[in-house]
């Protein structure tokens, strides 16, 4: 990871090396945290924040089911993402606003007080720029993602990621990119940190909220932008036999963006290579971010 100058903790820039927390954090203890992941690109007018109010009007959701009272307004936690930004003077970063329990009383009443901090730094794609060009390779993973009566999936908590590291480690160690979970019932759920979208005869499948998972920004996105190209998109459970017979899949997230899939278990997809339809919403979208497309204007603050 480079390092930036600043990260933004409780209210405050502070040096890169003096952002630290005590070992008795909550949430270093018991997972007791919420997050974002967010970029910023370069556009023809600056810097620009793809979708930030909706991230963090999601971290307050988060925050909301995991019973934690933020002590910032969305509209401040806005405003502290493009100050940090703006600090660092970084044309493209990854951002990662993390609200957790902080040092107090030890125990699984949470009730230590909420400390917010906002970092930043130059990240490329999650899965790397030959992934997105030429696809990745990808395993159904032994593990499962938590059911929706064990978690609440839809909040997006740092203690929700352990299935999704053992999945992810279990990829890696067997020489896959990445991992593959299905939910309780054994249908397609997401990757190990992105959603998923299977191509059928044109149309665009993708898990939907009850298969445990998190309803990602990014897919919501891709979701938008599909629609309006004329694209049919479906929320769908899908099976494994559906995913393997694809004619192409892709997956979606902040960090990973549009990365293609070209195998799944050994079995090729589609021709082994990004199809036409992934590669027209992954040229949409990297438009869209980017500030070329107009229409969506309204997704991007400026710095």
């Amino acid at each position: 990871m480079k390092k930036a100058k600043y990260i933004w903790m409780d209210g405050k820039l502070v040096g890169w090396d003096e952002a630290k927390v005590h070992v008795l954090t909550h949430a270093l203890h018991y997972g007791s945290s919420v997050f974002e992941g967010i970029r910023c690109y370069e556009t023809s007018r600056g810097p620009a924040i793809f979708r930030l109010r909706d991230h963090m009007e999601r971290l307050e959701r988060s925050a909301k089911i995991y019973l934690m009272e933020l002590p910032y307004t969305v509209d401040e936690l806005c405003q502290a993402v493009v100050e940090t930004v703006r600090a660092n003077g970084l044309k493209e970063c990854y951002i990662r606003p993390i609200a957790f329990r902080g040092s107090g009383e030890m125990g699984l009443q949470a009730l230590n007080p909420v400390q917010v901090a906002i970092a930043v730094w130059p990240w490329g794609p999650y899965l790397g720029e030959e992934g997105q060009k030429k696809g990745i390779r990808v395993r159904i993973s032994s593990y499962v993602r938590p059911p929706p009566y064990s978690l609440p999936m839809n909040a997006k908590a740092g203690g929700h990621y352990l299935s999704s590291i053992l999945a992810k480690m279990e990829a890696l160690r067997s020489g896959y990119d990445e991992a593959i979970l299905l939910d309780h019932r054994g249908f397609i759920s997401e990757g190990s940190g992105e959603n998923i979208f299977i191509v059928r005869k044109g149309i665009l499948f993708t898990p939907p909220p009850w298969a445990s998972i998190l309803p990602g920004i990014t897919r919501d996105t891709i979701m938008v932008l599909a629609r309006d190209l004329g694209f049919k998109v479906y929320e769908e459970d899908i099976t494994r036999g559906m995913l393997y017979e694809a004619e192409e899949a892709f997956l979606t997230g902040t960090a990973a963006e549009v990365t293609p899939i070209r195998e799944v278990d050994g079995i090729t997809i589609g021709e082994g290579k990004p199809g036409p339809v992934t590669l027209k919403l992954q040229a949409e979208y990297k438009a869209t971010v980017r500030g070329e497309k107009p229409e969506y204007e309204g997704w991007l603050t400026y710095l």
